[in-house]
């Protein structure tokens, strides 16, 4: 059994906060670095390939390490299955259909639609898992949409803000949707197959489809014509919005728990509206303010309820 020290449980509090804020942080730079990388014209499939080739390598070290733990279990032919389905709806599907998406909305709009995942577990709990959806939940959902739709009528205000919104959202929406589902399939098996190793692999997964994407679609002397700046942004987007934020939400679930860790992660959209504004130039209005807190209101209102 293993005792921690009153000075261990007083430096493991506030790191795992730490943790939690910046990965909440991290993930949420993500859409502002690939709206910058795309004023260089380059399209999802080319940015989402760098990507995942400069996250490879952190994936790959992550999943040999806890291979080779003493108290890790070998995978039975059903689990790379499962993995397998795992990596492609959660990583691969998930970040293509976002990357479509962001060519087209706003970078706090993304974020925002992100941020209902928690909304969408409920609804597929329900429909599959036959979890009934309780009055509080209900107006959770109703608190999140409403929010979601006064933010879609703040970017529909914005000039030439009605070309392909409704697109962007739709694509944004069924990512979020893609990675609810991964979610739902994750808590059957993450116990089993531990959280890191089972990240590790379905990542491994995704990289793997994306270039295969990119090999069948694009030559592969498209990478060598790009410019530095974009090499720069898809190293940064690999390293500060998909590496770290991983493996540090991973170490402040297990500091702090997934309570305190999804609310500190409701910090996200509010960075991502901040980082908007201070790079992109986005507009920030009452009405995208209103509709923000509402979106937070009710997916903490499902996250912390539900746990």
């Amino acid at each position: 059994m293993t005792h921690t020290t009153p000075d261990s449980t007083r430096y493991a509090i506030p790191l795992g906060l730490l943790l939690a804020a910046l990965a909440a942080i991290g993930f949420s730079g993500k859409a502002i670095l690939v709206k910058l990388a795309y004023v260089d014209a380059v399209d999802p499939v080319t940015l989402l390939a760098l990507r995942m080739l400069f996250s490879l390598p952190f994936f790959v070290a992550a999943a040999c390490w806890r291979r080779s733990g003493a108290d890790t279990r070998p995978l039975a032919v059903r689990d790379y299955g499962i993995v397998l389905i795992l990596g492609l709806v959660g990583y691969y599907l998930s970040s293509l259909l976002d990357f479509m998406g962001l060519q087209y909305i706003s970078a706090g709009l993304e974020r925002l639609i992100l941020f209902l995942y928690p909304t969408l577990v409920v609804l597929l709990s329900a429909a599959f898992l036959r979890r009934p959806v309780g009055p509080r939940e209900g107006i959770a959902l109703l608190l999140s949409y409403g929010g979601i739709a006064l933010v879609f009528l703040h970017d529909l205000a914005q000039p030439g803000g009605g070309d392909g919104l409704a697109l962007g959202a739709a694509l944004v929406f069924a990512s979020t949707l893609t990675y609810a589902a991964y979610l739902v399939g994750v808590g059957a098996v993450v116990a089993r197959l531990g959280a890191i190793r089972l990240t590790a692999y379905a990542m491994l997964v995704a990289s793997a489809a994306i270039l295969l994407q990119f090999a069948l679609t694009h030559p592969w002397s498209a990478l060598a014509t790009l410019p530095g700046r974009v090499y720069a942004l898809a190293l940064a987007m690999a390293l500060f919005s998909t590496v770290l934020p991983v493996f540090m939400l991973s170490a402040s679930i297990r500091l702090i728990g997934a309570g305190h860790t999804a609310l500190i992660g409701s910090i996200g959209p509010v960075s991502t509206i901040l980082l908007a504004w201070l790079f992109l130039g986005e507009a920030v209005s009452v009405r995208q303010i209103l509709g923000a807190a509402l979106v937070l209101a009710g997916v903490l209102v499902i996250s912390l309820w539900r746990r």
